[in-house]
């Protein structure tokens, strides 16, 4: 037991996986949303989705640069958590998705945990965060 009670000296290492997991998964995503330039508006995408989707085509990759390492992570952080609001809000409410299966809003939820673990913690020790701003 003395082991698991000695692994918080390992948070900073925990705290730079977890912005290596949702930075390198906001970078994937966000870069994806770069087709929607391409789209027009639809019955199925309506200009003001395209619009929001095109917006997040930028802020979500950079947001996720500056996630992996560990710049403004707290700010990045409060960024992804209302994206995942939003992403969870369209999958329940418009597309009637349940939480797991085809289109399920797991994903979404996880990375919103692991957001609102940022935004609480911080970036840690080995991130920019802490060398150039202090915290």
């Amino acid at each position: 037991m003395s082991v698991l009670s000695s692994l918080h000296h390992f948070s900073d290492w925990g705290l730079l996986a977890l912005r290596i997991g949702v930075g390198t998964t906001f970078l994937v995503h966000g870069s994806q949303k770069r087709a929607m330039w391409k789209m027009q508006p639809s019955a199925q995408m309506p200009a003001g989705l395209l619009s929001l989707l095109r917006v997040l085509s930028i802020a979500e990759p950079l947001g996720a640069l500056a996630t992996l390492v560990g710049l403004l992570t707290q700010a990045a952080a409060a960024g992804f958590i209302l994206v995942m609001l939003g992403a969870i809000r369209l999958k329940v409410m418009q597309l009637h998705k349940g939480f797991s299966g085809e289109g399920g809003w797991e994903l979404d939820f996880l990375l919103l945990v692991g957001a609102i673990a940022l935004l609480f913690f911080g970036a840690g020790k080995f991130a920019l965060d802490r060398l150039l701003l202090g915290i």
